[in-house]
């Protein structure tokens, strides 16, 4: 079992490697969202600055109209006009106090405005779409810009400045910004990233080396790590797969323990054979014997090497690997009705190992038999394993002192829609116990009567689970107890 696991697995695992780590990927995703967040933010920085530097403007030219008040005509000279244009970064100026009269500060012929904004009435989106336009723009524009005197606020300035000159401090500042966002990203990713490896890569590392090991040799001549004590989600999935181990290595400790149990019980079994062959034909002379007493011991005698038998093959039967059921219509009532003439009275034992015992166990009590199935009822299985199932139970409600059996069983659909037949086995006796009902299916503890094994209903489990379907306690009380088997039924053709 252990080297099918292993051959099975090995072609899949063995010398795989990652094409592009996880550490990788976190690394190169960091710098990738972080990058996101600062173009994100670069876009109204930059809006920002450009709004910044029209506003620096109009406080220069509100400073350069200054020297107007120091004539007495509010009129300079057309070269101390061009310097303090020249000093103010504009090409021109017009003041307006109040009502009061308008202040002019230009050259001769001042340029055609191309590109106009209010810097009072502009909205935060028309900020950032200026900044794009500015940006995208290659060639040189006349801005016309008016808004109020950053120094004054009861002063309304309007100026004329080329932006070639705004475009290239923009660009410079943009650059600044990021240069500097690619510093912190890569900052902030050499940071996360060693974080993320410490907190999950690394663990997660250990993880797959250990699954690695354990591959290789699961059954265990390597000792299990030791849990960490981590109480986040990293510490529940290495709880999770210590304890995953531990259950495959006792399973597969079973399973062989098991597999070995098979062949002694296997060995056994023929040689109980044997012996009950002998018994057997010296049994016809105790039963002739003209001694009362010996007549009288000789059935005894003879249904405690039949349970003898009987438990050897059906732990034979539980630790075999059973064959996959080869599926096909099956009639029911005929099925029932060959499992009656197996199980009557009068009629022979059909148990785990043969037709050819005589049904001692049976001859105690006559069982009533009721079939309430429709005549040509089929279902979709092995025949064979089917009619072992239905033997296990009625066996086991027959060695309970159940007197009646009643048979029952329909078509319909599971939850998800998929046609199913299911079928319902009803006896009369005296229910179950609490703790067999605990233990229902599990072999060598689920038999509900002294000296059961319980494998009977395990073996069924196992069978009716191999055709897909399952068998499961209905109800149990004083009353009876009622068994439902389901199986997956094909279309009808």
């Amino acid at each position: 079992m252990v080297e099918t696991i292993r051959a099975a697995t090995t072609p899949r695992l063995a010398g795989v490697e990652p094409r592009f780590s996880l550490s990788q990927k976190l690394l190169l995703l960091v710098v990738a969202f972080v990058m996101v967040g600062e173009v994100v933010i670069l876009i109204p920085s930059v809006a920002r600055f450009r709004d910044d530097y029209l506003q620096q403007r109009l406080a220069n030219a509100h400073l350069a109209t200054l020297a107007l008040d120091a004539t007495p005509d509010n009129m300079v000279s057309e070269d101390l006009s061009m310097m303090l244009l020249h000093l103010a970064e504009v090409q021109g100026v017009v003041l307006r106090k109040g009502n009061g009269p308008r202040r002019v500060l230009s050259s001769a012929m001042p340029p055609k405005v191309d590109v106009t904004c209010d810097m009072e009435t502009a909205t935060w989106f028309d900020m950032v779409a200026d900044a794009m336009g500015t940006l995208v723009h290659g060639g040189n524009r006349v801005l016309r810009v008016m808004g109020m005197s950053p120094k004054d606020p009861d002063v309304e300035i309007e100026i004329l400045l080329d932006e070639a000159p705004l475009r290239h401090d923009m660009l410079a500042y943009a650059e600044r910004i990021l240069l500097l966002s690619v510093a912190v990203s890569v900052l902030t990713a050499l940071l996360l990233y060693s974080a993320l490896r410490w907190l999950i890569v690394r663990p997660l590392q250990n993880m797959t080396e250990e699954i690695e090991t354990f591959r290789r040799d699961p059954e265990g001549g390597a000792a299990l790590p030791s849990a960490n004590g981590r109480g986040d989600e990293i510490g529940i999935v290495e709880h999770a797969l210590l304890d995953m181990q531990r259950t495959v290595r006792s399973a597969l400790r079973q399973k062989a323990n098991l597999a070995t149990l098979g062949t002694a019980v296997a060995k056994i079994n023929h040689d109980l054979r044997n012996v009950l062959s002998t018994a057997q034909l010296l049994s016809d002379y105790l039963e002739r014997s003209d001694d009362p007493k010996v007549r009288k011991v000789a059935p005894s005698l003879m249904r405690a090497i039949d349970r003898a038998v009987a438990l050897c093959t059906d732990t034979l039967n539980f630790t075999s690997e059973q064959p996959q059921p080869t599926r096909a219509r099956v009639d029911l009532p005929a099925l029932v009705a060959e499992l009656e003439c197996t199980l009557r009275p009068e009629g022979e034992f059909e148990g785990e190992f043969g037709r050819d015992e005589p049904a001692r166990d049976s001859e105690k009590t006559p069982v009533e038999w009721r079939v309430d199935i429709a005549k040509g009822f089929t279902v979709w299985a092995d025949r064979e394993q089917l009619f072992r199932v239905l033997l296990n139970v009625v066996r086991n409600a027959q060695q309970s002192g159940a007197q009646r059996i009643l048979f029952s069983a329909r078509h319909g659909s599971d939850g998800a829609g998929q046609a199913v037949a299911t079928i319902d086995i009803f006896d009369n006796g005296p229910g179950l116990s609490p703790r067999a009902r605990e233990n229902l299916f599990r072999p060598f503890a689920g038999s509900g009567r002294p000296g059961g094994t319980g494998l009977g209903l395990a073996i069924a489990r196992d069978l009716m689970r191999a055709h897909g379907g399952d068998i499961v306690l209905a109800r149990t009380g004083a009353d009876g107890t009622v068994f439902r088997l389901t199986l997956p039924d094909a279309p009808k053709k």
